[in-house]
């Protein structure tokens, strides 16, 4: 370990994305300060900090694994452009839940087929993908099945987990990681499709 504390990071980037996974908790103790208070002082809530920082490492483990990263040499950058866009998503969705207007939109919301009932097709594959979800989630070590279950079936945020779980902030997002990773994997090898296409 202490051997990979020396390396650059697209040198961690490089072994992680080989499948050496302690080469990413060095990446995020190298960088989570910087990342955090640069969220902090955008939002100025403690809370939602703390969720968008889990979601920018969890949507960059994501964006590795796939092999997406092709920043060479701006790994600090590549990931505060992350929180920063999650930041962005998190500010147009709540502007969008506090001004849906008829009267400011061009289309007839009352027409609009996101907002029809679902088709009976759309609820039987929706039911199939939350059933596949849930098999795959029992699936998971105890650890991990505890951290998806509490996060995305209560709600909670990753302080709230960490605090329930007796556990740093950090392992409750590594804990999340892993699950996500395993549930690709198990999902892959099953042959199980977690999207509506």
């Amino acid at each position: 370990m202490s051997r990979l504390i020396k390396l650059s990071d697209e040198e961690l980037v490089n072994l992680y994305v080989s499948g050496k996974n302690e080469a990413f908790d060095i990446l995020l103790n190298r960088h989570k300060n910087k990342i955090f208070s640069y969220i902090f002082f955008i939002v100025k809530d403690k809370i939602l900090t703390e969720d968008i920082f889990q979601e920018t490492f969890v949507k960059a483990v994501v964006t590795l694994k796939q092999g997406r990263y092709t920043e060479n040499g701006k790994f600090p950058a590549w990931i505060i452009r992350i929180a920063h866009n999650l930041i962005i998503d998190h500010f147009r969705q709540e502007k969008n839940e506090n001004t849906i207007s008829n009267d400011q939109q061009v289309v007839d919301l009352l027409n609009n087929i996101n907002y029809c009932e679902q088709t009976i097709e759309d609820k039987i594959i929706k039911h199939q993908i939350c059933s596949d979800v849930q098999k795959l989630i029992q699936i998971l070590p105890e650890s991990q099945k505890e951290v998806v279950i509490l996060r995305y079936y209560k709600n909670l945020s990753f302080k709230e987990i960490a605090d329930l779980t007796g556990v740093s902030i950090n392992t409750a997002l590594g804990r999340m990681r892993y699950a996500v990773m395993n549930m690709r994997r198990l999902a892959k090898e099953n042959k199980i499709s977690l999207t509506y296409n």
